[in-house]
């Protein structure tokens, strides 16, 4: 399934078109944007917790191990 997404603001202009031109296509679902703000802006202040509000980035990577490869047997 495919969402085809209009935003809000061109909805009247879009929506109409894009349902028309995705008519036969039932694998394309056309909708429009309801979000009215960022969900991570609300999250911290849901709890007024200004720790909250930030956010952390982290490197998920393995380190990896220190020190040298064994040498390969040679067969």
């Amino acid at each position: 399934m495919i969402y085809c997404v209009v935003p809000r603001p061109l909805v009247d202009e879009l929506y109409p078109k894009l349902v028309d031109h995705y008519r036969d296509n039932e694998n394309v679902t056309v909708i429009v944007d309801r979000r009215t703000a960022d969900r991570r802006g609300r999250a911290g202040s849901r709890n007024g917790d200004p720790a909250r509000q930030q956010r952390i980035v982290r490197d998920r990577r393995r380190a990896r191990v220190p020190g040298e490869l064994p040498a390969l047997a040679l067969p």
